[in-house]
């Protein structure tokens, strides 16, 4: 057999006046009047047949049977609010967890996430860098940015930008140096991205050059490796897309105008058995809309 509840509005008055032990206090807690407030106590009073407070003359006092309704209700009001709290949108932040290189992060994505936080600052993104894949199952990872040909099975691609090869140096190694072709990189360090190992064997190949692919210094990512390009430690080989800004202010120097595609590229990806958070759609809609306006 379901028992009805006492009317709820005055359940929720008394509460406020019973925890307060003040008919006033509980008036401007709720925003009304106290005249409502002793209103809707003695509508619950006659409802349950029971005295709840004694009137004194300088404030009230719960009665035994108050009491015990007081006590009752109190973990049930708790309740209540904290299940409110779980399924409300007022004031929540939705959180959006991406993995991405470092020097994806450095180069392309954190100069442009301003924009996207302009006009979605619900959204909290969270960017993480590693160099190994996620493992979506065990990680809580809403996405993940990868290199490669978007050819993974498992997982919906969304190509970001092509990844096209060019070397840079620093303005004062360029002057010193004096290179005018390919084959005298010969003569100069070559720095490497360990994270990117065949990017100076492609594109040596691609320009005719009869050189040491090996040779020069090993950096853990490629934002070392232009960082010491940068103090003309040598000449780098960079994803030209990282670059564009500091080749258009002139703090690095592409010596050569030969450039390389590997046919790669850098995807957004997700799982193709998950379904797309809405932060991650939003975030995808950006993308592509940013993308759009930048070809």
């Amino acid at each position: 057999m379901k028992y009805p509840l006492p009317p709820l509005n005055p359940l929720r008055t008394f509460e406020a006046a019973a925890r307060l032990c003040s008919l006033t206090s509980a008036a401007e807690e709720l925003n009304v009047s106290q005249v409502a407030v002793s209103r809707q106590v003695r509508v619950l009073e006659d409802y349950l047949g029971v005295a709840l407070f004694r009137r004194l003359h300088r404030g009230i006092e719960l009665t035994r049977e108050g009491k015990e309704l007081y006590e009752g209700i109190t973990q049930a009001f708790q309740d209540i609010g904290s299940a409110a709290r779980k399924v409300s949108r007022r004031g929540r932040r939705d959180i959006l967890s991406i993995q991405s290189y470092t020097t994806f992060s450095q180069r392309w994505l954190i100069p442009r996430l301003a924009n996207f936080h302009d006009t979605n600052e619900s959204i909290e993104v969270r960017l993480s860098s590693s160099l190994s894949p996620v493992d979506f199952d065990t990680q809580n990872i809403d996405a993940s940015i990868r290199s490669g040909r978007g050819d993974w099975p498992d997982l919906h691609a969304e190509k970001l930008v092509d990844i096209e090869l060019i070397p840079i140096c620093s303005p004062a190694l360029m002057e010193s140096a004096k290179l005018t072709s390919p084959q005298d990189l010969s003569r100069i360090r070559l720095l490497h991205s360990m994270a990117r190992p065949n990017d100076w064997a492609s594109w040596l190949s691609s320009a005719g050059a009869n050189i040491d692919a090996d040779a020069g210094i090993r950096f853990d990512n490629s934002a070392l490796a232009y960082e010491a390009a940068s103090m003309n430690i040598g000449v780098a080989i960079a994803v030209k897309v990282f670059i564009e800004r500091q080749l258009q202010n002139g703090s690095f120097i592409a010596p050569f105008e030969t450039t390389c595609k590997t046919g790669e590229g850098y995807y957004l990806t997700w799982p193709r058995n998950m379904k797309p958070s809405e932060p991650l759609l939003k975030f995808l809609s950006w993308m592509r809309e940013l993308l759009a306006n930048t070809q």
